[in-house]
C-alpha cells in the first residue's frame, strides 16, 4: 500500500511540475512579446494611465501558479476526469488568449497603454467581449487548479487575482473612454 501511494504522489508531483513549468515558459514568452510591443507603442506616443496594478500582477500571477503547483504536488494527482476537463479548459483559455493577442497585434501588452486618437479594436473576440484576455486568465487559473488538484490555492488565486483584474479593468476602461 505504501508503494502505491508513493507512485500516486510521484504522478502528482510530475503533473504539477510539468504544468507549472509549461505555464511559466508561456508567461515568459508573453512577457517578451509584451515588452517588444510596449517599446513600439511608447515610441508612437502611447500613454499609460495612473492607478494600474500591473506591478502586483507581475509577481502575483506566476506566484499563483507556483502555489497551485506546490499544493498539487502535495495533494495530487487530480482524478482523471478532472485532469481531462482541466486540460480542455486550458486549451479553450489559451485559444481565447491567443485570439485576443493576435487581434490586438502590436497593441497587446501587459501594461495598459493607449494610443491617443486611435479607435478601439472591435474585431476578433472584442466584438463579443470587452476583456477577453481577462476571461482567458480566469480560465487558466481554474484549469491549472483542476489539472494539478489544487482546490485551496486555486480558489485563493481566483479570488486574489480576480480582485486585481477588477481593479485593472476599471483603469483600462477609464483609459479607453468606456467609463468616466
Amino acid at each position: 500500500r505504501a508503494h502505491g501511494r508513493t507512485t500516486v504522489t510521484n504522478v502528482g508531483v510530475a503533473i504539477a511540475s510539468v504544468t507549472v513549468v509549461a505555464l511559466l515558459l508561456i508567461m515568459a514568452g508573453e512577457a517578451v512579446l509584451s515588452a517588444f510591443n510596449e517599446s513600439q507603442l511608447r515610441a508612437k506616443g502611447a500613454i499609460e494611465p495612473p492607478g494600474d496594478v500591473i506591478h502586483t500582477m507581475r509577481w502575483a500571477y506566476p506566484l499563483a501558479f507556483v502555489a497551485m503547483g506546490v499544493e498539487g504536488a502535495l495533494t495530487g494527482p487530480a482524478p482523471r476526469d478532472v485532469l481531462m476537463y482541466g486540460l480542455a479548459l486550458l486549451g479553450v483559455a489559451k485559444a481565447l488568449k491567443l485570439w485576443a493577442i493576435t487581434t490586438l497585434g502590436s497593441r497587446w501588452t501587459y501594461k495598459v497603454l493607449v494610443l491617443p486618437n486611435t479607435p478601439l479594436i472591435k474585431s476578433g473576440p472584442y466584438q463579443f467581449l470587452s476583456h477577453p484576455n481577462y476571461l482567458a486568465v480566469v480560465g487558466e487559473i481554474a484549469s491549472v487548479a483542476m489539472m494539478v488538484w489544487a482546490p485551496i490555492t486555486g480558489v485563493l488565486a481566483a479570488i486574489g487575482f480576480g480582485w486585481l483584474m477588477i481593479k485593472r479593468i476599471a483603469v483600462e476602461d477609464r483609459a479607453l473612454g468606456r467609463i468616466k
